[in-house]
Order: C-alpha cells, then sequence, then structure tokens
C-alpha cells in the first residue's frame, strides 16, 4: 500500500491533543474520520507528536498506509473538503515504507507565545499568554542561552509522561519580541525529542526570570539539582504552537 505524508495544521482549542483517546475530541480522530471517508474504508494514522490539549500546530507531520493513489496536489484539496475549520491539511507527499512520521524525523521547533499588555487582548488570548507586567526581556534572553545541550531535563517534566529517561538534547532555546503594545514575546525551542509539558515549563521558567523570581545565572542550577519545585510554574497549553518537524523529505519521498 502507497504511504502517504501530510503535514497538518490545526488550532488546538477545541481539541483533547492529537492522539485518539476515549474521552475527548482528538486531531487525529477527526483525520482519521476523513481518510475513511476520501478512501472508503479505516485508515490508521501515525502522527509525529501527540502534542497537549489545546496545543497548536503549523506544521505537524503524518503518515497513512492508503489503499490507492491520490495525486499530492490534490489530496489536501479533498481532504479539506471533509475536515472541520479548525483543521487543515497544507501539503503531502508520498513516502517510502519504512518511512515513519514518528520514528524518522530529526527533532522539532517550538515557539510559546506570551504577550504584555495593560488589558486582556481577546484577539491574542486564544493564542497566548497573557502578562500584565513588563518582564526584564534582557533577563530572560540571557538565561535562555543555559538550555542547550544535552542534560538531565527533570525539572523541567510534568508528572505524569511516560518517559524512560530525562536526558534530552536542545538545539538552542531563544527569547525575542515584536511589537510595542501588546509586546509578544516569543520563547522559541528546538530539540531531538522532548519531556512531558518541557516547552511550557521552560518558557514558564524564562518568565519567571524575567519577573525576578529566579536569577538569570541560576539556570545551569537548576538542571544540575533537577528539582521540578526550582523551575518555573507550567504556562498554559494556548501559548504553545508546534512551528516545525525536522526531517530530511528529498530521502523520505518514494
Amino acid at each position: 500500500m502507497p504511504r502517504l505524508c501530510f503535514i497538518t495544521e490545526f488550532d488546538g482549542t477545541g481539541f483533547s491533543g492529537f492522539q485518539s483517546q476515549e474521552n475527548g475530541r482528538a486531531v487525529q480522530d477527526v483525520l482519521e474520520s476523513a481518510l475513511a471517508e476520501l478512501f472508503k474504508q479505516k485508515i490508521r494514522l501515525t502522527g509525529c507528536s501527540r502534542t497537549d490539549a489545546g496545543v497548536h500546530a503549523k506544521c505537524h507531520l503524518s503518515h497513512a498506509d492508503v489503499p490507492f493513489v491520490i495525486p499530492e496536489e490534490k489530496f489536501p484539496l479533498a481532504m479539506n473538503a471533509l475536515l472541520p475549520d479548525d483543521v487543515a491539511v497544507k501539503r503531502a507527499f508520498y513516502a517510502r515504507d519504512d518511512f515513519s512520521a514518528r520514528f524518522s524525523i530529526n527533532g522539532k521547533r517550538y515557539i510559546y507565545r506570551i504577550y504584555v499588555s495593560n488589558t486582556r487582548s481577546p484577539m491574542l488570548d486564544r493564542y497566548a499568554y497573557y502578562c500584565p507586567v513588563m518582564p526584564d526581556i534582557e533577563a530572560m534572553k540571557k538565561a535562555s542561552e543555559a538550555f542547550a545541550g544535552e542534560h538531565d531535563f527533570r525539572a523541567f517534566c510534568a508528572a505524569g509522561g511516560s518517559q524512560k529517561t530525562y536526558v534530552r538534547r536542545l538545539h538552542g532555546v531563544s527569547v525575542r519580541t515584536s511589537g510595542g503594545d501588546p509586546l509578544l514575546i516569543e520563547v522559541e525551542v528546538s530539540g531531538e525529542a522532548f519531556l512531558y509539558n518541557m516547552v511550557r515549563i521552560i518558557a514558564g521558567t524564562l518568565l519567571y526570570v524575567g519577573q525576578g523570581k529566579i536569577p538569570a545565572d541560576g539556570i545551569g542550577e537548576v538542571i544540575e539539582k533537577g528539582d521540578r519545585s526550582l523551575a518555573g510554574k507550567t504556562l498554559p497549553a494556548k501559548g504553545l504552537t508546534l512551528e516545525e518537524v525536522f526531517f530530511d523529505e528529498k530521502a523520505a519521498r518514494a
């Protein structure tokens, strides 16, 4: 059977995450329902990331083995005619039989968005965390440098994860701003793999640095001690977006 890969964008507000579950509306279920209608049989989907409830995605990679070929350029149009407004297929390609959206990728890039303003913004509040007081951006930038590399990140993992090890390698963490009022802060995190709620905790920790609750040069100590209570809070899922999945599409193609 042809192995079809496709990139999906979704607003996570109305979803309980990507992965199918007994209770809750999952992105996987919505996509599999559309696939079943399109191919007239049940299709099982494999995704690159489960994503938590409320997390958004601009570039989520999935693969499925399908009974017949639909041209790559026509597949997104066919799927989007069957999908609800909060999820869409952006593009598709056919891959080798041994390519996996879950196991053949090289990492992912996330952005956590925080906005700073005197008043809450309904236009931003769906996709960013509201901070009413301006944090120290330079301190946040300085602190972000300590995350790069391979570390034991148990201090940045929420309870309930299924990880066998807390060691992860991050390519880097950065902080940037744009706009005026509201000021938008973007915490970008890229790496090979992540722990449960890891990016949301990193963002919360950097915000604590900006608020003077954790010293800018204290991140190394938090990592070294591995104590969750020393890191910042887990920020709400709504501010997190999966921006990019790293994989070699040329090598993956059939």
